[in-house]
């Protein structure tokens, strides 16, 4: 009698299909499913492999049936997948597979590879030339040039200087071809005497004019970053306003003057519209090399200005926007960026 009855129970819970199979998908994981495959920051593997191994044929087809987002149901008289989602998805999942490669390759190749990708998106990023050009030491980005004339036969300089026009081509061929001084000596007097020539030159800028004023492009692509950090610090108290914000409007020399002065205040922003609504695909993937790239070198100072910035800690916020093991994957680097 208890057979029978826990027979009914079990019949009644579950629903059939016209083939005579029984359902067993639930609203919860039909949406924990449809989660998995939402991204735009990974996928979530282990639902995936819970879910679908656990489903009968009759389950998928109520799942298809069920998420016309996903699926479409035409002509074709059964659940198509939707081309442009399959493409989305099947992007998503080496999602974790890019990221694990760009953290076991040697800098200089990693570096060389995203100076060949700044300039063949379109558009092109200005923003990851200058950020590999200004955050790396010099000896770091001397690695990457030759790493770029080994893998493609020719230089940095030849590569944007041929690819790039007007003021942008001054400043990021002399940005790629510097070797500052990395040593802790500055000259006070020069301090003072180039935080007025940035002064007059941005004061006085009635029509955009700075972006041809050599002696701005002399300071920005040849003093040494402990120097320039004491300008921007000089700039503040004699001006009331920090030298990058009175370049707003001028993104180039705007960028270049945070990757030189502040590169955390620089990372914390890219990684924040990386994790924002509808972000493109040059957004998301910047979180990747953000973390990937910066993990070893100033991820607590990049933490501690993103939690100031936008009050949430950063790993809350990965951990909220991406999924699976690239998720992990992150979270693992940041955590380990942020003990050293």
């Amino acid at each position: 009698m208890a057979q029978r009855k826990i027979t009914i129970l079990v019949g009644r819970g579950k629903k059939l299909n016209k083939e005579g199979e029984k359902i067993m998908t639930s609203p919860e994981e039909c949406e924990a499913l449809r989660k998995a495959f939402t991204g735009p920051h990974g996928v979530e593997e282990k639902s995936m492999l819970e879910i679908l191994v656990k489903w009968n044929r009759a389950d998928l087809t109520a799942f298809r049936k069920k998420s016309p987002d996903i699926f479409s149901d035409d002509e074709c008289c059964f659940e198509k997948w939707d081309s442009s989602h399959m493409k989305f998805l099947q992007n998503e999942f080496l999602r974790f597979q890019r990221a694990v490669i760009q953290r076991t390759m040697h800098p200089w190749e990693r570096d060389a590879l995203l100076v060949r990708k700044s300039l063949e998106e379109k558009p092109p990023l200005y923003n990851l030339l200058i950020e590999l050009a200004c955050t790396r030491t010099s000896d770091e980005f001397l690695g990457a040039r030759k790493a770029f004339q080994c893998l493609y036969s020719e230089s940095v300089e030849e590569f944007v200087a041929v690819r790039v026009d007007g003021f942008q081509r001054s400043l990021l061929v002399a940005l790629v071809s510097t070797y500052r001084y990395e040593g802790m000596r500055i000259d006070e007097a020069a301090i003072k005497l180039e935080c007025q020539k940035l002064g007059r030159a941005i004061k006085t800028d009635q029509n955009n004019e700075i972006e041809k004023d050599d002696e701005v492009l002399r300071i920005l692509t040849t003093r040494s970053k402990h120097h320039l950090k004491t300008i921007h610090k000089c700039y503040k108290e004699a001006y009331d306003s920090n030298l990058e914000e009175d370049l707003d409007g001028i993104q180039i020399l705007r960028d270049t003057v945070n990757c030189l002065c502040a590169p955390p205040i620089y990372f914390s922003k890219i990684l924040n519209t990386a994790m924002s609504v509808c972000p493109t695909e040059q957004e998301i993937e910047a979180l990747t090399r953000v973390i990937v790239t910066r993990t070893d070198v100033d991820m607590k100072d990049i933490a501690a200005e993103f939690n100031r910035e936008y009050g949430a800690p950063l790993i809350e916020r990965i951990e909220a926007a991406a999924l699976g093991n690239y998720r992990d994957f992150l979270v693992a680097l940041v955590k380990r960026g942020m003990a050293n």
